[in-house]
C-alpha cells in the first residue's frame, strides 16, 4: 500500500508532455550474471517525470525509479539496497540497466512518463534471465486443421538434464492484429506427465497437451511458456491459420444471396408489368 501510495503521489505532483514512448526492444534474454540496459525514449518532452516499474506475473508492481526533468534518478522499494540497478539518463532517454543478472530478475519492465493526471505506458520489455544448463522447450501441432470447427492438438515438450523438479505450463495466444499475447490456459502443476528416460545421461521429457475445437477467431500464433527450474522458458510459437474455405465460403453465401435478390427483383417487376398491362 505504502509503495502504491508513493506511486500515485509522485505521479500527480509530477508534469510532463510526452507525445510517444518507446521502448526499443520488447524481449531481452540473457545468461545468468550477464548485463543488461533496458531502454526507453520519450520524443517530444517537456518537463517528463519517468517511472520504471518491474512487474512479475502475479505479484504486485514495484516502483523501481523515478526522475523529474531529467534530474538524477531515484530508486525505490530497496532497489536502492544493491549497486546492481543503474540509470542512463539523456534528454530524451531514461534507460535502465541490470548488472550481474539472475533469476530474480525476470519479469516484465515498463517505462511511464506522466502529465498532471495523465499516465502513458510503454508496451513493457519482457526480460527472460537462462541458466547454464537451460531446459530445451519444443512445440509443435499434433493434428494440422485445414477448416473451421476442426480439432486441434498443441504439443508442449519439456526436455532437461538437470532439473526434475514440478513444472507449470501456460499457453498464449496472439491474435492478428493484437499488440500482446493473451494467456488463454495454465496447466498448473502437471509433474505427473513427465516420463524420465531409463537411458543413462537421457533428458528428462515432460510432455504437455493443449486440445481444441476451434472457430476462425481462434486463428493466431500459440505459444507455451514453461515455469520449471526457477526460470520461464517460452517456446517458438505454433502458427494456426485456416485455408480459404472459410472465404470461399462466405463468398458463396454472399453470391447465393445476390443472386436470390436478383431474381426477386425480376419477378417483382415482371408482376407489376403484368399488372399495369391488365
Amino acid at each position: 500500500m505504502i509503495a502504491y501510495f508513493f506511486l500515485m503521489l509522485y505521479l500527480f505532483v509530477c508534469h510532463t508532455h510526452c507525445e510517444d514512448v518507446l521502448l526499443q526492444e520488447s524481449l531481452r534474454t540473457v545468461e545468468v550474471g550477464d548485463s543488461v540496459i533496458l531502454t526507453c525514449k520519450c520524443l517530444k518532452q517537456r518537463r517528463t517525470s519517468i517511472v520504471w516499474i518491474k512487474h512479475i506475473f502475479g505479484e504486485r508492481p514495484l516502483v523501481i525509479a523515478t526522475s523529474y526533468q531529467d534530474q538524477p534518478g531515484i530508486f525505490h522499494n530497496a532497489f536502492d539496497k544493491t549497486d546492481r540497478f543503474n540509470l542512463t539518463i539523456g534528454h530524451n532517454s531514461f534507460n535502465l540497466g541490470i548488472s550481474k543478472t539472475d533469476l530474480s530478475d525476470v519479469a516484465t519492465y515498463y517505462c511511464a512518463v506522466t502529465f498532471l493526471y495523465d499516465i502513458t505506458f510503454g508496451q513493457g520489455t519482457l526480460l527472460l534471465v537462462k541458466a547454464s544448463k537451460s531446459p530445451t522447450l519444443l512445440q509443435q501441432l499434433v493434428l494440422n486443421p485445414v477448416n473451421q470447427e476442426d480439432s486441434v492438438t498443441l504439443q508442449c515438450t519439456v526436455l532437461t538434464e538437470s532439473c526434475a523438479e514440478e513444472h507449470s505450463v501456460y499457453w498464449f495466444r496472439h491474435g492478428s492484429g493484437e499488440s500482446h499475447p493473451g494467456i488463454i490456459y495454465t496447466h498448473g502443476d502437471s509433474s505427473d506427465q513427465c516420463k524420465k528416460s531409463s537411458e543413462s545421461g537421457s533428458p528428462q521429457s515432460c510432455v504437455y497437451e493443449l486440445s481444441k475445437n476451434l472457430s476462425h477467431s481462434d486463428a493466431g500464433t500459440y505459444y507455451c511458456a514453461v515455469a520449471a527450474c526457477g526460470e520461464i522458458f517460452f517456446g517458438n510459437g505454433t502458427k494456426l491459420d485456416f485455408k480459404d474455405g472459410y472465404n470461399q465460403m462466405k463468398l458463396l453465401v454472399i453470391l447465393a444471396i445476390v443472386r436470390s435478390t436478383v431474381v426477386l427483383l425480376t419477378f417483382i417487376i415482371f408482376l407489376l408489368c403484368y399488372l399495369l398491362l391488365h
